[in-house]
């Protein structure tokens, strides 16, 4: 076997020059997001790298490798699946779903219907709010701009109010921008600098959903702790944990530990436009069966935000989804 490492800014075209060097019968035996390399890597720019491998062509004095000695090759399908990101158990699960006479003339559309059935358990279905609705995660996140994204959303598309709340006394200027979205949607404002100031917002009878904001910081802060107790024990309370879609797995997995005390029971995923795609986060999050509820697609208020539905889902795996034309369904 003849292995050979590829890098692009996308899969796609990754994948097309695996095609092009081994042909359509390569093998895809890995695809993670790596450092740029020279200066684009310094400024933090990553790509996708593609390990490929092809059979060398079997010399007059040296035979070729027995069958059963080689791994098995994944069809069409499940190669596409491979490059996207996927694992190769999940990869190969979706691929079968699809019919075997469907398969050899299957288009990425029925892949993506295929995809889109698999990560249904991952959208959650949510179209009532609860009557808080409270948003944790670490610093640079993205909790304020995507509560001022919903909030903007509701008020346009459907005229309803929802309140905010700052319980972020920690970060400079934080209070102030989310009382600036409030005074522009008209909608209440209050402030809780203290978990003894959140448990009474929280237990004040309220006219409308609130949208809470919360300080990022670390969950082993003893004041961002107390936040989270009075989060977890509060009734009628929704908790989204937030977090940037280019997270890797593994950095993933330690935010959701680390944050599990806080009993997030939803997952709000930011700066998809800044990600590659969503597939390295699939089986984490499968592991963790935490619902998406939004997807962020940009910095723009109110329009880069999308709910999180299976076709959207499978759309921003396959790395198809443009930030710039998702919309809210």
């Amino acid at each position: 076997m003849h292995l050979k490492r590829f890098r692009s800014t996308n899969v796609r075209d990754a994948l097309r020059a695996v095609r092009e060097e081994f042909g359509p019968r390569a093998l895809v035996l890995s695809t993670q997001m790596v450092q740029a390399r020279g200066w684009r890597g310094l400024m933090g720019v990553r790509e996708v790298e593609i390990t490929a491998a092809a059979e060398r062509e079997a010399s007059d004095d040296r035979p070729a490798p027995s069958e059963n000695r080689q791994p098995a090759q994944p069809d069409g399908l499940t190669a596409q699946l491979l490059a996207a990101g996927l694992d190769r158990g999940l990869a190969e699960e979706i691929a079968s779903s699809i019919p075997a006479k469907k398969r050899r003339g299957a288009t990425t559309a029925n892949l993506r219907d295929a995809l889109a059935h698999r990560l249904a358990e991952l959208a959650a279905v949510d179209d009532a709010y609860a009557r808080a609705e409270v948003f944790i995660g670490p610093p640079g996140a993205g909790k304020t701009t995507s509560i001022a994204k919903i909030a903007a959303q509701e008020r346009a598309r459907n005229g309803q109010r929802l309140a905010l709340l700052a319980a972020d006394g920690f970060r400079i200027g934080a209070v102030e921008q989310l009382q600036a979205y409030a005074d522009i949607l008209d909608t209440p404002f209050r402030v809780a600098r203290t978990a003894d100031d959140l448990h009474a917002a929280l237990d004040t009878k309220m006219r409308m959903p609130v949208l809470v904001d919360t300080a990022g910081r670390s969950p082993s802060d003893r004041a961002a702790r107390e936040l989270f107790d009075v989060v977890a024990g509060a009734p009628g309370v929704r908790t989204h944990l937030v977090m940037p879609a280019g997270t890797s797995a593994s950095a993933a997995r330690r935010i959701l530990d680390r944050y599990a005390d806080a009993k997030p029971s939803r997952l709000l995923l930011t700066k998809l436009d800044e990600a590659e795609s969503l597939s390295p986060l699939v089986s984490v999050l499968h592991e963790w069966q935490l619902p998406i509820s939004y997807v962020g697609t940009g910095q723009r208020v109110p329009e880069d935000l999308s709910r999180a539905t299976p076709a959207f889902l499978a759309a921003s795996v396959l790395g198809e989804t443009s930030p710039y034309s998702a919309s809210l369904s």
